[in-house]
């Protein structure tokens, strides 16, 4: 059965270049690999058997080096480049094998690129460039002036409408592709090294750019990139490849965290991990009284034996409310409170679980320790500076 979420579907996607394909892929489906096809035949594996779905709504990165399969891939997925075998399933629909009218009409309405060096017309406007793929669906040219304007818009250049490319900088020029593609209210964004091109301060805006505007357009997004940092900011989801095949799949987190094998400890030994983990990453779970609940001297002496300097108090919802400390656990007991309110603290500092580290480091100048609570407001658990400090300067020089 199909992910229910999925957008995009590939499954054992292979592509070979070259005259002799069908040799080349017969050998390797007896196991051979790049090198000895290339040997054989004369013939490049560009894919190799690649499967995994991408949800609607996410941004998926595919990450590696130069020749590792990325573009083509990318390529594959609105027929640019046709596959030599395998499927490629858009809203459960195989476009791998559809005929170039019915490809044309996917390109039109589904799926929209946008390419590293921008792609535009230089002898038409910025208007007339974001009208474009309208005009080859036939909308009016007022229908489709009211839309380019509102897209230009979105990307806060309404007011260069009427210039040419030229007048305008390499990050406006990005901004111009990414509303093409936007105007066409495609579902699908196909992004090839968009921002490699752009200066690194440019590069960074225009990275805060796409997300702020995923959040409010919440498209499917397949990103190209051989930039880490940028893979890690972006990505919902990382596949990083490398002579054709997926190494990893994962999140962010999990491919810093769980390595599978030291070419993906080379991609991230220089990250800025502070800027990637978050707090609910590795928050730690502990033992939590619950407001309302009669306190059992011998359920908080269970409590006393485990040591903690404070334990937090929850109301009926999960949500922390206070936290008492380790000698007013022992009053508790000694005078066999009932009330927790009585003796509990109610100033500390609380994060949400997708709060990067970095931005909590401030709050240790005055806290021994954070409460994390999810997107609900509920308890996560606890995150102590010495729990931060140790998963930043981690670095597994090989995988766990």
């Amino acid at each position: 059965m199909s992910n229910p979420k999925a957008k995009i579907r590939i499954e054992h996607l292979i592509k070979i270049y070259g005259d002799k394909c069908h040799t080349a892929l017969n050998l390797f489906r007896t196991g051979a690999d790049r090198d000895a096809i290339l040997q054989a035949t004369g013939q490049v594996l560009g894919i190799a058997d690649v499967s995994f779905t991408i949800n609607s709504g996410e941004i998926f990165v595919i990450m590696g080096l130069s020749g590792s399969g990325k573009s083509t891939l990318l390529r594959c997925i609105n027929r640019l480049i046709t596959p030599t075998s395998g499927h490629i399933y858009i809203d459960d629909q195989d476009i791998a094998h559809l005929d170039e009218k019915q490809i044309r009409q996917i390109r039109l309405t589904k799926v929209s690129m946008v390419f590293q060096h921008f792609g535009l017309f230089p002898h038409r406007t910025v208007g007339d460039n974001v009208e474009y793929g309208l005009k080859l669906r036939g909308i009016s040219k007022a229908k489709r002036r009211i839309k380019a304007l509102e897209t230009l818009e979105v990307v806060g250049l309404a007011q260069w409408a009427d210039y040419l490319p030229s007048a305008l900088s390499g990050g406006m020029q990005q901004r111009v592709g990414l509303a093409r593609a936007l105007a066409t209210d495609a579902e699908i964004l196909l992004m090839d090294e968009p921002f490699s091109a752009l200066d690194p301060l440019t590069r960074r805006e225009m990275q805060d750019e796409l997300l702020r505007l995923q959040k409010q357009l919440n498209k499917t997004i397949v990103f190209i990139s051989h930039d880490t940092p940028e893979a890690l900011k972006l990505g919902d989801r990382i596949a990083v490849m490398k002579d054709g095949v997926i190494v990893q799949l994962g999140t962010p987190e999990e491919l810093l965290n769980q390595p599978t094998n030291d070419y993906i400890c080379g991609f991230t030994q220089d990250v800025n991990r502070g800027q990637i983990l978050k707090a609910g990453t590795i928050a730690r779970p502990t033992i939590c009284l619950i407001l309302g609940e009669d306190l059992e001297p011998v359920a908080l002496k269970q409590i006393q034996s485990q040591n903690l300097q404070q334990i937090y108090v929850i109301n009926a919802h999960g949500e922390p409310v206070g936290f008492v400390n380790s000698q007013q656990l022992d009053q508790a007991i000694q005078q066999e409170v009932k009330d927790i309110t009585k003796l509990m603290q109610t100033n500390f500092s609380q994060v949400k679980a997708t709060v990067p580290l970095e931005d909590i480091f401030h709050l240790y100048r005055q806290e021994k320790s954070l409460v994390v609570v999810d997107e609900t407001g509920k308890f996560k658990g606890v995150l102590e500076q010495a729990d931060v400090l140790n998963r930043i300067s981690k670095f597994n020089s090989s995988p766990q």
